[in-house]
């Protein structure tokens, strides 16, 4: 009897480890967008591939940097997917920990923006994209972030509301057109507020651009990258413009929670989801510009994205402490000079 019962103890031993193995799970907090797209490329196959269950949190910046707060003792998250003002907020609020970079194989292989976005190893870029003037090429030429104040363009451009994520860059951009780009953007503001009359609108959605770009209201309008497509289908001969002090954008970034219970799950997440294979299929699907320079694509998926070492080089990204530090002043002077 006793050596039977060793025997099942041994047994028993020997299917703990595949067990255990099964139990591993990683808590990711992303983003709500491209989910279906995320699945198939990325959390499904990271599945197969470590013998874990990736559980995926979504929600707004907001909602899920509040989460991170309230479980900061006991996190429940292991890694996350946020802006780089907000990677910045989190790690002045103590909530993440740097990032070893040494078990990232693909950390070479990114773009050198992407590497340590806001210091310390605290992120990894995985995506960013370009902010630029599209703008009809029949009607006028933009050669620089000043052109959006001509006369040739009063009455034809919308401008991004400062609250929106394309309202910051395009001040910052202006002001440095001006020779002033200091992070309370109080110079860009003023001329916006003097020039105010002269545009059509002042945007909350890109979504609506296209169609005043169709009813020809517009001629031009600052964006995202991730918007030109709709402009891009259009049948007006319609440029993306590339102004003398370069174009800006922003970056998302991959933070690691600090007291993570899966620490090293979640670096080897990471690290599949910086891979060459993954970017590009990502980039393939049109849901993130990648951040790995070894991803090629053709023409037709590379001019919908922020793709390319040249157009990499031409990105001025606004420093994250200037966002994280100014953004409730640019609010108020916007009100109080622009209006609602």
């Amino acid at each position: 009897m006793r050596k039977i019962l060793l025997a099942s103890g041994a047994a028993l031993m020997l299917c703990m480890p595949s067990a255990q193995a099964q139990e591993r799970k990683l808590v990711i907090s992303v983003y709500g967008f491209a989910q279906d797209a995320f699945k198939t490329i990325l959390y499904d196959p990271f599945e197969a591939k470590c013998g874990c269950k990736v559980v995926v949190e979504t929600g707004n910046s907001v909602e899920r940097l509040a989460k991170l707060e309230a479980n900061k003792n006991n996190p429940v998250v292991d890694m996350a997917v946020v802006s780089t003002p907000d990677a910045l907020a989190a790690s002045r609020a103590g909530l993440i920990a740097p990032i070893d970079t040494s078990k990232l194989s693909n950390y070479n292989k990114l773009y050198d923006i992407a590497k340590d976005p806001i210091g310390g190893n605290l992120s990894v870029g995985y995506t960013f994209y370009a902010t630029s003037i599209v703008y009809r090429s029949d009607k006028v030429t933009i050669n620089s972030w000043n052109d959006l104040f001509s006369k040739e363009l009063a009455g034809r451009v919308a401008f991004p509301n400062v609250t929106t994520n394309q309202g910051p860059p395009t001040l910052y951009m202006i002001g440095k057109a001006m020779g002033n780009n200091t992070p309370d953007l109080k110079a860009p503001i003023e001329k916006v507020a003097k020039h105010k009359d002269d545009f059509t609108t002042f945007y909350v959605r890109s979504s609506q651009l296209v169609q005043l770009m169709q009813q020809e209201e517009i001629w031009a309008a600052p964006i995202g990258r991730f918007a030109w497509e709709g402009f891009a289908k259009m049948n007006f001969p319609i440029k993306w413009a590339s102004p003398k002090e370069g174009q800006t954008g922003g970056m998302n970034v991959m933070v690691l929670v600090k007291g993570a219970k899966n620490k090293d799950l979640a670096l080897e997440f990471m690290d599949y989801w910086l891979s060459t294979a993954i970017q590009t299929k990502l980039a393939e699907r049109l849901v993130d510009s990648p951040a790995n320079k070894e991803v090629k694509l053709p023409p037709a998926i590379a001019d919908n994205l922020t793709y390319g070492e040249d157009i990499v080089k031409t990105l001025d990204l606004q420093p994250a402490e200037a966002i994280l530090d100014n953004r409730d002043g640019w609010l108020t002077q916007w009100n109080a000079k622009v209006g609602q």
